[in-house]
Order: C-alpha cells, then structure tokens, then sequence
C-alpha cells in the first residue's frame, strides 16, 4: 500500500506533466478528485474560484498574492476560452495598455462577447472580471498578443473612450507613437463616419508632435465631406521627446514616464550640498556604514543576517570550503556577495566623486556589481556561471506587486535607454529617484534588483555630495508601498517623499539606520 508521500509524489507528477504543457489555469476536471484534494490540501494548488485552480507554493504565506498577478494573464485567457471561446475580446482601453508595453494587473478586466451576460466575476484579491455582452470587432480589427484577443492599434484608439486619454497620458502617448501612418486609422474613421472621434485623435496626434498624421486625418475626412474639428483630449502637453524613433513601444513609454515624473521630483527632495572636495575621507564614510547598509539592505530582501556574520564576512574569517554550514547557508552567501558587491560600488563612488559621468558610471560598472554579488554562489555550486552572463531570460514577478516587469526582448532595449536617460539627466534629485525607480521598474535581473537599485541609488547620491543613505528594514513596508505607486499607479510623489526624508536625515547627521 502506498504511503502518504508516495501518493503525494504521484499527484505532482500528474501536475508537472499539466504544467509541461504551459496549462496555468486548472479546472476541475482536469484532474481526479483525490489529486486534486490531496494538491490543495499540501498548498500545491490554488483556488481562484469555484472549479478552477492554479499551481502555489507550499512555503508561501496565507493571503499571499504574488502568485496570483504571476499567474493573472494567463489564467484569464484560458478561462476566457473556456467561457467563450474565440467570441471575446478585451476592452479598446486595456487593449491599448497592453500595445503600450503596460501589464499591469489591473483591479477590474474589462471584456467584450456576444455571449456574455453582463456580470462580474470575483477573482483573487480585490481583482474582477467584468463581461459586457457587446459585438466583437471586424476580423482585421483585433490580434492575439500572448494569448489574449485584443483589438487592434488603431481599431483601440478608434474605439476607446475619450476618457483613456486622460486617465493614462503615459500609455495612451506610447501608443499614438507607434502609429507611423495614417491610413490604418483614416480606414476606420472614414468607414464608422466617426467625425468626433477623428477630432480627438487630430488633436491626440498634434500633443505628441504628429503633425503630418494629424494633418493626413483632418484634410481626408474634410474632403469626404466631415465637419472635423481639432479636440485635444489630453489635460497638459507632451513632454519635450522625439517619440517613435525607436521600433520598441516601451522606450517610448520609459522616457515618457522620465519626463512625466522628473517634473515634481526637485520639490520634495532636500537640495543637495557643497560637493566633498576630500575623496578618501567620502569613503572612509561610506565604508563605516558598511555593517549598517548590509545588514538592513540583505534583511529587506528577505535574508536573514546578523551583525556577527557581517563582520565575519568583512574580516575574511567566511570560508567555505573549510566550513561546511557556511558553504550550505544561503544568509552567508548572500552576505558574502554583498561584501564583494560593496567594494566595487566604492570604486564607482571614487570615480563619481573625480567627476566622471555618474549615469556613465553606473553603465559601465553595474554588470560587475552583480557579478561580486552573485560569484559566491555560483563557487558554491547553488548558480550556474551561465547564471552571471547578463540581463534575464524568464519572465520575473515581484512578490506582492501588480507591476509586471517587461519581458527578456523589452529588457534588452529598455537598459540602453535607461541609461541614457541617466547620463542626460542634469537634475541630482532626478538622477537619484528615478536612478533607482526606473531600474527596479525594469528588473533586469533574475534576483538582486533591488540591492543593486540601492547600490545605484547611492552613487547617484554621491555625485551631488548626498551622504550614503540606508533604507531602514523598519520602513521596509512604507518602503515597498511607494515604490507600488510609483510603478501601478505613476505617482512618483510618495517615493521621491520616502528617499528625500531618509537622505535629509543623513544630511542632519542622523543615521537613517542602526544595526540590530
């Protein structure tokens, strides 16, 4: 007779199979009921709602949501297809979020079908799915994109509502950006005689510096006889960007964000002082917050380090290949690799600090900050070495968060451009909010962003002569609160707010944090 964990064994391998076959969203049917309690029962499977489920980690907390947005589009695209099959799509609004590179998870998923019946349906925390019963679009107005059914680009700024434009600047301009002719929205407009809707968009396309496009509508709409008048739908003017330079939607979107949110960073954060003349004694300061900085910076991320280990790691006593527990411990690793990972943002502090480029600095050197900060587990066997090559492969999601980071293709264009934004920057407060923001907003990384985010947060600080500034563990939760506004909801307010307090603290000579 098999054992309890022979017949748990058995169940995994009749989800792992499912999971080999990309299945996210599980029905109850999909498996036999005894697999089925017997997953749920040991934390492997998830209720979403009523007959149907998706794949959870035992480990994770109760309430924990970071399952649930990894696992939010893919579920609602098989239970859309389950519902409705192909007779779906959704709204010209999130349809235009998601041509912009915005995958947010978002509170309420608005979607279109003839056969849908007006309802909303619950879904994990605080999210919804509302189904309006609605004609779909024509066959060449809506695509796939990742499994969802959207509607096309210029069929979604067709049909959306006046309201999207003012409500999300950022994606809507990111959109209208990738529009390189008129012609596919003039087909729609023409054939809808859609004389109100062609004045929104004349005047969408002049905010975004569009003119020919804008001029191709309002002259050819003329000529077939409508009374087209210019209608910005925007509240204030584009930032001052060339937009669609590049073919990727998210460079647009990014130095739209830059431009939108540098504009209230200088009013709430301290201004900087009198530029340190003595390098070596900048240092020597940077090196006695050491303890302090590992110790809060590791304990945010979830490792759990003491103040002995710490000291352990700096005086070189961590060795493992003579002790065995360190080898298999991952707080010491970690603590090794944040040692490691120090030293070489000090060598980027100097170099800051002589003057050089802090954007070019940050360019040229945070591949080796990760590369220190990861060596120590890669020796001990826990990381491949291909693991250090560069920017992530897989998808990421951020515990707790909405925010969906952009995928491996995004990752490898958004990095230059950030960093060019950084390197432009003249504004120090810019530099050293959006500096860390941005990064973390990309998550270039498999691990390690947000330690590496702080690193460059730092010497962006020591560029204008800002002291070394730790984020306190006790904050940690108002912490990860501004940074949630910031990315869900761009409102970089509460985060410029959180850093400008912690570092005018350090520039009071109050240590922002202490060591346990």
């Amino acid at each position: 007779m098999a054992t309890p964990s022979e017949k748990l064994a058995a169940s995994l391998e009749v989800l792992h199979e499912m999971q080999k076959r990309g299945v996210v969203a599980i029905r109850a049917s999909d498996l036999k009921r005894t697999h089925r309690e017997r997953l749920v029962t040991n934390g492997f499977l998830q209720e979403v709602m009523k007959g149907w489920y998706i794949p959870s980690k035992p480990e994770e907390p109760a309430g924990e949501s970071t399952g649930w947005y990894a696992s939010y589009w893919r579920f609602c695209s098989a239970y859309l297809n389950e519902r409705f099959g192909t007779d779906w799509c959704l709204s010209p609004e999130q349809s235009l979020l998601l041509h912009a590179g915005n995958w947010t998870v978002p509170t309420q998923l608005l979607v279109r079908s003839p056969k849908a019946r007006n309802r909303i349906t619950d879904l994990p925390h605080g999210t919804s799915l509302l189904d309006v019963r609605s004609s779909m679009p024509g066959l060449g107005d809506f695509e796939q994109k990742d499994g969802l059914r959207i509607f096309s680009l210029p069929a979604a700024l067709v049909a959306c509502s006046a309201n999207f434009f003012c409500q999300n600047p950022t994606d809507a301009r990111a959109a209208l950006a990738m529009i390189s002719d008129a012609s596919d929205v003039l087909a729609r407009l023409l054939e809808g005689g859609h004389s109100t809707i062609a004045g929104r968009l004349v005047g969408a396309f002049r905010n975004i510096g569009r003119d020919r496009i804008a001029d191709d509508i309002l002259k050819t709409m003329r000529t077939a006889g409508y009374d087209v008048r210019k209608n910005d739908p925007f509240k204030t003017r584009a930032p001052a960007i060339v937009l669609g330079r590049d073919t990727s939607s998210h460079v647009d979107r990014l130095r739209l964000m830059w431009q939108e949110m540098r504009q209230a960073i200088p009013n709430h954060f301290p201004e900087p002082p009198t530029k340190p003349n003595d390098v070596e004694d900048y240092l020597q300061r940077v090196e006695a917050v050491y303890a302090t900085d590992a110790y809060h910076s590791l304990s945010i991320e979830g490792y759990q380090v003491s103040p002995e280990l710490i000291e352990r790691v700096r005086g070189g006593a961590w060795n493992p290949e003579t002790n065995e527990s360190d080898r298999e411990h991952r707080n010491a690793l970690a603590a090794r690799g944040y040692w490691q990972a120090y030293q070489s943002v000090r060598d980027s502090v100097r170099h800051v600090l002589e003057g050089k480029n802090p954007g070019t600095v940050a360019h040229e050197n945070h591949g080796d900050w990760y590369r220190e900060m990861f060596a120590p587990s890669v020796a001990a066997g826990l990381l491949r070495p291909a693991d250090l090559a560069g920017y992530r492969n897989v998808p990421v999601f951020i515990r707790r968060s909405k925010h969906v980071p952009p995928n491996r293709e995004a990752v490898r264009v958004l990095m230059p451009a950030f960093f060019e934004l950084l390197k432009e920057e003249v504004e120090p407060s810019t530099r050293v909010v959006l500096g860390h923001f941005m990064f973390v907003y990309i998550h270039p990384y498999t691990d390690g962003n947000g330690r590496i985010g702080r690193f460059l947060m730092n010497v962006m600080l020591a560029s204008a002569g800002y002291p070394w500034t730790v984020v306190p563990l006790e904050r940690r939760r108002s912490y990860m609160s501004a940074l949630e506004k910031a990315s869900v909801g761009q409102d970089i307010v509460p985060f410029t707010k959180f850093l400008g307090d912690l570092t005018a603290e350090g520039l009071k000579g109050r240590p922002t944090a202490t060591v346990q």
